[in-house]
């Protein structure tokens, strides 16, 4: 992986353009149209039968965004996920598990290496303890999750809205203070896709079950709204909690924030909205590696980061803090969500009990 400075600078170049129809943005629509080509010639192959389009036995609900970059759908992957287990659902959660360095299909379990599993996945495993699975494909790591987990209910797919060789019942969409940026398509654009989304039938499916939720400012078109904070408190590396207010006692170290997330900024200011009073900031790549995070470089800072980051910085840097992120929705989405889940199969989703292994 590059050096963390180099890296943030073009992305922080590239957040810039694709908040307007500027030079920049003029200068890379012909990539775009060709983006925009290879996008609708993809969608063929899946809708005339060339790309095959696998199905599962259990309904699968994908979490994912078209605007590039972190826009809040692991929280709300995590947030969905406890929601219905506080309504007694069986669930399992499956990802590609983005930025590992194997393609092996594998369960994700609390104590996994972060390097096989993914930290998005581990984070998953971690908040919520149900099935994770990972593998190069999701209808492979659907397939082994069901194997392992035959009474599963509902699949959850972290990310994935692009990628529709897994057939999809219900799609969840998320959006964060950026809208859609300058309209355009990558890399003129912050856009995977068009907005508003062309219908799954010309993707060869045939449900167009979608919900749209808005995670950060004022939404610029209509959909749910969801607000995150951080918790009252950080977390040590053994489990032990600290309060917030007893990071800025007299004498304690000044603060340092790390993030290796695709919105670094956004963690910067919610701590600032804390009350906390940030000496540095570390911005990093997301799902940066820490492999040449130096911890004695940083040795006057307490470390604070997200709780994304701990699973890798905590072997570099066990001593760091991380604060936890919560994500409350409007109730209405939630009345959605469940009678939306009500109508996917009835029969598969009665049983209030827990999970069992094969």
């Amino acid at each position: 992986m590059g050096s963390p400075a180099t890296k943030p600078s073009l992305e922080s170049t590239l957040q810039r353009i694709w908040t307007r129809r500027g030079a920049g943005a003029w200068l890379l629509l012909p990539l775009s149209l060709l983006y925009v080509a290879l996008s609708t010639f993809r969608r063929l192959l899946y809708r005339t039968g060339i790309l095959p389009i696998h199905r599962i036995r259990v309904p699968v609900i994908v979490v994912g965004n078209v605007i590039a970059g972190g826009a809040g759908k692991t929280p709300t992957t995590i947030a969905i996920v406890q929601h219905l287990q506080s309504q007694g659902h069986r669930v399992g959660v499956i990802s590609r598990g983005y930025g590992r360095k194997s393609q092996n299909i594998q369960e994700v379990f609390a104590d996994a290496a972060p390097e096989l599993a993914g930290d998005e996945p581990l984070l998953i495993q971690r908040k919520t303890s149900v099935p994770v699975f990972v593998a190069h494909t999701r209808y492979q790591a659907a397939q082994a999750l069901l194997a392992r987990y035959p009474d599963t209910e509902l699949i959850i797919c972290d990310d994935g809205l692009q990628h529709f060789s897994l057939y999809r019942d219900l799609e969840i969409c998320v959006f964060d203070d950026r809208g859609c940026g300058n309209g355009w398509l990558l890399p003129s654009g912050p856009l995977r896709e068009t907005w508003p989304r062309r219908p799954l039938k010309q993707a060869g499916q045939r449900n167009d079950r979608l919900l749209v939720l808005h995670t950060g400012g004022q939404p610029r078109f209509s959909g749910f709204r969801a607000q995150r904070s951080l918790a009252a408190h950080a977390v040590r590396s053994n489990g032990e909690t600290v309060t917030l207010d007893t990071l800025q006692k007299p004498g304690a170290l000044p603060l340092m924030a790390v993030a290796a997330i695709a919105q670094p900024a956004a963690f910067f200011r919610m701590l600032e909205l804390c009350g906390l009073v940030i000496a540095k900031t570390l911005p990093l790549p997301d799902h940066y590696d820490f492999d040449s995070f130096i911890r004695n470089e940083y040795g006057g800072y307490q470390l604070i980061c997200t709780e994304k980051d701990t699973a890798k910085l905590w072997q570099k840097a066990p001593d760091a803090l991380a604060i936890p992120l919560t994500q409350t929705m409007e109730p209405a989405f939630w009345r959605e969500l469940d009678r939306q889940i009500a109508g996917l199969s009835p029969t598969k989703l009665s049983s209030p009990h827990g999970h069992k292994t094969t």
